[in-house]
Order: C-alpha cells, then sequence, then structure tokens
C-alpha cells in the first residue's frame, strides 16, 4: 500500500501517520484515539509532572493496546537571572495596563527529561520515545533503549539528521520550516536559515540509512502524499490535529486556528525564550516576533503567565501562545481518530492513481 513502509514496520504501526506530540494540547484522549486509528499518538510529557505524566499513561494504556510515542524535551535548564529582570522590565508597561500581579509568577513547568520521567518509561514500556532538542545524556538514552523502544528525534538540518543518526537513532524526524510549535533545532540556534521540508526531507533521506519522517506544512492527504514522494517513510502532523475536539486548546485558542490565513504565522521566541512558530498577536507584534531581551528557554514564559491569564479573562490571546503551522488553512475539524483514517486512506488512493499513472 505504502512505497515506503519502513517506518510501519519499525514501530509495528498500521498507518504512517504520526500525531505530533504537542505539550498541553494533546492528551490521553487523543493519542489514545489516533493509536486505535492505526497511527501513532503521542503524549508530550515535558509540561507534566511526574504524576501526571503517569495518569495519562495509565488512561492511555487502559483504552489502547496498540504502539504509542512518549516524547521529552531535552533542553539544558539555564541559569539567565539578570535577563529575567530585563524582560520583566520589558514588560512592565502590559503589567501596569492590565492590573497584573507580579508576585504569581512561577517557574516555568517546562523540563527536561530525567531520571523520573525514564522510570516511567522503564514502568510503562511506550514503544517509540521520541525527543525534541537533540538527545538527553548517554546513560539516561541507554536505558530507554533498555527497555526495547525505537527512539526518536528531530532535526531541521542534515547535520542534525547525521548526528542524530550517529548517536544510534532508529528513525529521524525531518522538521521543516513549516511547522508549527517549536524548532527542534540543536547545534544552532539561528532560525534564518531553516530550510523548508520540501528541500529538507530529501536531503536528510539522502544523508540517513534509517527511515526519515516529515514533519511541517503537511495537514491533508497531498501533503503526505508528497512527503512519500520525497522519499520520506511516515509523516508527523501536529496543526491539523488541534481542531480535532480531543485538543485540549483554549476556545480562543481554536477560534485563531479556524481564522488564521497563511501569512499570519511567524516564528518567535518571546513566549517561551526559543524559536516556534504561532498565529501572530499583539505581544509577537510589539516585543517581537524575535526579542533580543527575551530569556533563554524556558524562562520567558513565567513573566508572561499574568499577563496571559488576565488577557484571557477578557477575552483576549495577546499574550498566549497560538501554536501553529503555515498549512492551518487546510485542516479541518474532524475527531482525531476519523482524521487519522481519512489522511491515510485519501492519501493511499492518490499514490495508487500515480502508480497507475505512471
Amino acid at each position: 500500500m505504502w512505497p515506503n513502509d519502513r517506518f510501519i514496520k519499525l514501530s509495528g504501526i498500521d498507518l504512517p501517520i504520526i500525531q505530533a506530540p504537542m505539550a498541553g494540547s494533546a492528551l490521553s484522549d487523543m493519542v489514545a484515539a489516533v493509536s486505535e486509528a492505526g497511527g501513532l499518538g503521542s503524549l508530550a510529557c515535558a509540561l507534566l509532572s511526574v504524576e501526571q505524566a503517569r495518569q495519562e499513561l495509565e488512561t492511555i494504556r487502559r483504552k489502547t493496546s496498540r504502539p504509542i510515542n512518549a516524547n521529552f524535551f531535552c533542553h539544558q535548564p539555564p541559569d539567565d537571572s539578570v535577563r529575567q529582570m530585563n524582560w520583566r522590565r520589558r514588560l512592565d508597561a502590559y503589567y501596569v495596563q492590565l492590573q497584573a500581579d507580579d508576585t504569581s509568577i512561577s517557574t516555568s513547568s517546562r523540563a527536561p527529561f530525567n531520571d523520573e520521567m525514564c522510570d516511567l518509561v522503564m514502568e510503562f514500556h511506550p514503544e517509540v520515545v521520541s525527543f525534541h532538542f537533540g538527545l538527553p545524556d548517554k546513560n539516561l538514552l541507554h536505558r530507554v533503549r533498555s527497555t526495547g523502544a525505537k527512539i526518536l528525534s528531530t532535526a531541521t538540518s542534515v547535520d542534525e539528521a547525521r548526528w542524530l543518526e550517529g548517536q544510534g537513532c532508529d528513525a529521524i524526524i525531518a522538521q521543516g520550516f513549516e511547522a508549527g510549535g517549536h524548532r527542534g533545532m540543536f547545534l544552532t540556534g539561528d532560525v534564518s536559515t531553516q530550510v523548508g521540508t520540501m528541500a529538507l526531507v530529501p536531503q536528510v533521506v539522502d544523508a540517513v540509512s534509517v527511515p526519515v519522517i516529515a514533519a511541517g506544512g503537511i495537514a491533508d492527504a497531498r501533503g503526505v502524499v508528497a512527503a512519500f514522494a520525497l522519499g520520506a517513510a511516515a509523516v508527523q502532523i501536529g496543526t491539523a490535529y488541534l481542531r480535532c475536539p480531543e485538543a485540549r486548546i483554549s476556545p480562543l485558542h481554536r477560534e485563531a486556528l479556524r481564522d488564521t490565513k497563511d501569512d499570519e504565522t511567524a516564528i518567535t521566541n518571546v513566549f517561551t525564550g526559543r524559536p516556534a512558530r504561532a498565529i501572530v498577536n499583539r505581544l509577537m507584534r510589539e516585543v517581537g516576533p524575535i526579542s533580543d531581551v527575551a530569556p533563554a528557554f524556558p524562562l520567558a514564559a513565567s513573566a508572561l503567565a499574568p499577563l496571559r491569564a488576565k488577557a484571557e479573562m477578557a477575552g483576549s490571546a495577546a499574550f498566549t501562545p497560538l501554536w501553529s503551522g503555515q498549512a492551518v488553512r487546510l485542516s479541518r475539524e474532524l475527531p482525531a481518530a476519523e482524521l487519522t483514517k481519512q489522511l491515510a486512506a485519501q492519501a493511499s488512493e492518490n499514490l495508487r492513481l500515480l502508480q497507475i499513472a505512471a
């Protein structure tokens, strides 16, 4: 059925579609639905405490026995107190305008993969474990591998893909410039040279021997077909799943996704301190989209939390990270299982017709 079935065979899934691990937006309901439909559901654990992650994994395992993906961040926690103070001063006018209270500022909950999270991997044995921003240290990686899990990580360049393969990744996610959310880049922080999906995927395919997963700008069957034509063995889709009823996003975010045009997203660092694609809003226009004042990831988020809370109470998304990729206009409001099956069926039929035509 599929011209490249390497990732299907590697992961044990039926359909070469991965629901992107979107922290805070895709929890057990969506993960289980996608996996039950034959794709690979992904639980992003970066915003979850160990106990929250345990509860989500328990729920997923009750709902499905199909393969799942547990995803983790691999950033180094920064010590950036001076820039944090400068960042808070940069936001002072907004605090005054919204009458926000900075005594409620807390540290960001985005945590890197550690021994406690690794213990959960050892306990629940997710069939796939994926990482963002590189890989964890070798001891943690060895523990993950000992469970039998297939290891994935994201590359935004050929150099990053080669590095990941050299570290033993079983498959590589090639993330193009079009993708929503955080860039997975880890060998550079320069987003000005990041490559688009159409150019990146075939170059990564040529550079590594492991299966390559295309990510970025894929929201319908045409994108899936294009990814396979470029040599990908699967696709990872995020933004399209945000419009599913299972997505844990606010009404403000859902409305923005429905109304956003193709040229209304941008790469920004003002929400977390690390480049990520979101729908342009007031904060991005007035402070960014890229700010030299924003402290290192994930510290920028802390000072924004009181502003976001005040604005959202008033019905405004002016300070909310509205994560979205460039292909949001191609997405539809469908349940996650139905979306997964439709994408696969339509892409498979299009591939069949192309083979007949050839």
